[in-house]
């Protein structure tokens, strides 16, 4: 896929008050710890993740996602009545219906005649309603439209750490700690069709196009949801066989990379900077190696944020523009491999 009027014009994001440290989780686990003989340190030294952030409890989804909507069109010429789209992309939701997207346009002002609707795509979530607007705004359909996702992990880890303290088992520990890894955030995606601004100033980061693959038939490795654990009575359960998806994902990787290159006309060396979905150190290195690109041209935040779901990429690449990391002009690609497994790759010229 191309496009030749597609721009993102800001990305706007909310960090969470609570810093949730691998060390205090791993206080919480010590007696899983002791019965599985384990030293402490294990969290971080598998992951690469010191440090997480949480919501404060009960804090709606909504409410962060509409802070940064307004951190997205404060930063921009684009108001709230200029909106034709808003999608909420998150994994979490706030109910099944209605869309949670309905409360964030209701928050944010769009117009009555946008276009309000939740999509869901695991990791990918919010990549994937870039792609929906941008063929809105390529089609010539639509001017602006907005992505919004929040992501809060607080939930199923504490859920999983009380798993494992009543069932201390290395294998459910393997299955579990993924889930471990787990950071929150939220996250806006303003593009447009960059008639915004006047012709005198540049309209935001343009996007040239992208390609996505999918290998469904590993659709079982990483799932979340619910469970009913007796009669009547429900709870969360997440499970990710971490090894099989970092084979599996990075095979599907390596094959997504090889046409995202074909498809944009770029060699490796065109690729100035990265940035991928955050999941850990391990899938980091991996994920490099396999794809020939040097650690100097990615960015991370896994570190210090964790895993943050739909709003990993999007966070990351905000904080690396803040951080003059992505310099106008640069030839930057969005990485993005999630749950299903399912691949998609954009480019963009910074």
């Amino acid at each position: 896929m191309k496009y030749t009027k597609v721009f993102v014009e800001t990305i706007g994001y909310e960090l969470p008050p609570i810093v949730v440290t691998s060390a205090e989780l791993e206080a919480r686990l010590a007696p899983v710890y002791e019965a599985l003989h384990f030293q402490p340190g294990q969290l971080e030294a598998l992951t690469g993740i010191s440090e997480r952030r949480y919501w404060a409890p009960d804090t709606p989804l909504s409410q962060s996602a509409i802070t940064a909507a307004h951190a997205a069109l404060d930063a921009s010429t684009v108001v709230p009545s200029d909106i034709d789209v808003l999608i909420y992309a998150g994994v979490c939701r706030e109910s099944f219906e209605p869309a949670t997207a309905c409360r964030v346009a209701n928050g944010v002002g769009v117009s009555p005649s946008a276009a309000v609707y939740d999509i869901s795509n695991a990791c990918l979530g919010v990549l994937n309603g870039m792609l929906d607007i941008a063929n809105r705004i390529e089609l010539g359909q639509i001017r602006a439209g907005l992505v919004v996702s929040c992501e809060s992990a607080r939930e199923i880890v504490d859920i999983m750490i009380d798993r494992l303290i009543a069932e201390p088992d290395m294998e459910l520990f393997k299955l579990s700690l993924a889930t471990l890894t787990g950071g929150s955030g939220a996250a806006a995606v303003l593009l447009t069709d960059g008639s915004f601004n006047s012709s005198s100033s540049t309209s935001g980061h343009r996007l040239l196009g992208g390609v996505t693959r999918t290998a469904p038939e590993h659709y079982g490795l990483c799932t979340w949801g619910m469970e009913e654990t007796s009669p009547a009575t429900f709870s969360q359960r997440m499970s990710t066989d971490a090894v099989a998806v970092l084979e599996y994902g990075v095979a599907l990787g390596l094959e997504t990379w090889k046409a995202f290159k074909r498809e944009m006309g770029w060699s490796g060396e065109d690729v100035e900077k990265t940035i991928c979905h955050q999941v850990g150190s391990s899938h980091q290195e991996f994920i490099l190696q396999t794809l020939e690109i040097p650690e100097s041209k990615d960015f991370t935040t896994f570190a210090y944020l964790g895993n943050m779901g739909t709003v990993s990429l999007p966070i990351t690449a905000a904080l690396a523009a803040e951080r003059e990391v992505l310099q106008s002009g640069n030839e930057v690609a969005f990485l993005g491999i999630g749950s299903g497994l399912n691949c998609l790759m954009l480019g963009l010229e910074w």
